[in-house]
């Protein structure tokens, strides 16, 4: 779970970026609660809106994120970039016992860091 300040902004973000829709949305008298979900995965994401919230949150100095894995990640970096997503370097290394880890962060409308892996191997 995430908490987000601007519902339609961050459901734009995550459809375009990840392909992930609304699965659920329960409004409380304080708050929403958002399911997103999509069909590579058995995996949901799920964002908090409290109503009234104006001021950003403070992310915390953990280094938490939520890491999403795909076919081509060159391609994926391509189109991130075309939608104005505005994501970083293609990163790599080596893993232990052989294999590589290729990657790139992009941070959504709040500044949560997600990581794009090259799906393979260790990553699925």
């Amino acid at each position: 779970m995430i908490r987000v300040l601007d519902e339609a902004r961050s459901l734009a973000f995550y459809e375009g970026a990840f392909g992930l829709r609304i699965a659920g949305r329960y409004a409380f008298d304080g708050f929403i609660l958002i399911y997103l979900a999509n069909a590579e995965a058995d995996f949901e994401l799920e964002l908090t809106v409290n109503k009234g919230r104006a001021e950003p949150y403070a992310l915390g100095e953990g280094y938490g994120h939520l890491a999403v894995s795909v076919d081509d990640l060159a391609a994926e970096h391509e189109r991130f970039t075309a939608a104005g997503y505005a994501p970083g370097a293609v990163k790599s290394f080596a893993l232990p016992g052989g294999g590589e880890a290729r990657f790139f962060f992009v941070q959504d409308p709040d500044g949560y860091k997600i990581e794009v892996l090259q799906r393979g191997g260790r990553y699925q």
